[in-house]
């Protein structure tokens, strides 16, 4: 009787683990989905301009400039700049989602209904940032298919392809949340992107090789994590990198655990959710 009673304790307390594990699921599912959802309903806005754009520097820094250029890396200039322009998409996008979405509840004071639900606040983080991931991916694969009518994209490493896309998408929609974390207006949650973002996107080596800079200038290249993920990523292409790969994914890795940690850390302490 009392082996039996055990067993039975046990099934007991097995089915609440196993309950909580579902509804968690079924929590990050949801938001998973209606990021998609809203990716999908106003993809006029979230995917067509990274195409259009794509195509304007295949149009203008390939076909005009990249005849002057010649060469980068013993490659030609657009299929150098290729996966340097995909993964471009990839962090802006990723950033946008999340920072959007996520100020959006914000503002439209529907957060509250998700803070108060039985979900532990790094499954809300998790959902918010794989809806980012999910645009950032959507948008990449776009802009692969654009990158594909100018130029041959060769294959070298599928792993590192995979990897290099999907930490650098997570970093950065983690960084997107933490940006609407703090944002208390429109013009907040647009200034990382204008005044952080962007420059190190252009200055991370999508469109040249850092070799061609003086030795300073490298030193202080090398500094830029984009650099990094650019070169982590055009690895898996060509072959080729500015930088240690081995480090660019290490650094990857560690931003997105660090950045995931400070994220679940500001939602556990309330920070900017009753702004």
């Amino acid at each position: 009787m009392s082996v039996t009673a055990e067993n039975a304790g046990a099934a007991g307390a097995a089915a609440p683990r196993h309950a909580v594990g579902h509804a968690r699921w079924i929590g990050f599912r949801t938001i998973i989905v209606r990021e998609y959802g809203r990716i999908i309903r106003i993809w006029g806005q979230t995917i067509v301009p990274s195409a259009v754009t794509a195509t304007l520097y295949f149009v203008i820094f390939g076909s005009l400039i990249g005849r002057r250029v010649g060469q980068m890396g013993g490659f030609d200039y657009m299929q150098y700049i290729a996966p340097g322009l995909i993964m471009m998409s990839v962090i802006t996008n990723s950033y946008a989602n999340v920072v959007s979405s996520f100020f959006g509840a914000k503002f439209q004071r529907f957060l509250e209904e998700i803070t108060v639900s039985p979900l532990p606040n790094w499954v809300i983080v998790s959902g918010y940032v794989g809806g980012g991931m999910v645009r950032g991916l959507l948008v990449g694969a776009v802009v692969t298919v654009v990158s594909l009518l100018f130029t041959h994209l060769q294959v070298h490493h599928w792993l590192a392809i995979l990897a290099a896309v999907l930490l650098t998408s997570a970093v950065f929609a983690l960084g997107g949340f933490i940006n609407a974390v703090f944002a208390k207006n429109f013009d907040q949650v647009n200034w990382i992107p204008t005044f952080v973002l962007t420059p190190l996107t252009y200055f991370g080596g999508v469109f040249y090789s850092i070799s061609l800079l003086p030795e300073w200038a490298q030193k202080l290249s090398v500094a830029n994590p984009v650099l990094h993920m650019v070169n982590a990523f055009r690895y898996g292409f060509l072959g080729t990198s500015d930088v240690n790969v081995g480090l660019a994914f290490g650094i990857m890795a560690l931003a997105a655990a660090a950045l995931f940690a400070v994220a679940v850390g500001l939602m556990n302490r309330g920070i900017g959710m009753r702004d």
